[in-house]
């Protein structure tokens, strides 16, 4: 998996949920498109330093949401179900992710840290859930 997951021990979001969180926004903009296979439970874990059940616990998650499917066999690979699929409109992932890269890059010019970023993010996301 190319795509870089951050855990910010900082914030009051559960690890669990920021690995789940991450994921599901990878595929929901086509990062990670159906049938690409997540690493191993404990492969991620060890990435991003911490225990393995908080990387199975975002992996059963995202399951139980759609957005993967686990078996033996092929392991924890991105759905080909509704959910799981990118926007229906072809420019609407590279429009976000030209969002995501602006916000980066103005963040940057204010000398802010991808945590701070993300928490900001975080943040702001939390406000809009609660109104």
């Amino acid at each position: 998996m190319e795509a870089q997951i951050v855990i910010d021990l900082e914030t009051a979001t559960p690890p669990y949920e920021q690995v789940q969180t991450q994921i599901a926004s990878l595929i929901a903009v086509g990062e990670l498109r159906a049938g690409t296979r997540l690493p191993t439970v404990r492969s991620l874990a060890a990435d991003l330093g911490v225990a393995a059940g908080t990387v199975a616990r975002a992996y059963k998650g995202l399951e139980a949401t759609g957005f993967v499917t686990t078996n033996r066999r092929q392991g924890t690979v991105v759905a080909r179900s509704r959910q799981a699929r990118p926007p229906t409109d072809p420019g609407a992932s590279g429009e976000v992710m030209a969002a995501v890269d602006h916000l980066l890059a103005v963040g940057e010019r204010a000398g802010l840290d991808g945590k701070t970023l993300i928490s900001l993010l975080q943040g702001r996301l939390n406000q809009r859930g609660s109104q």
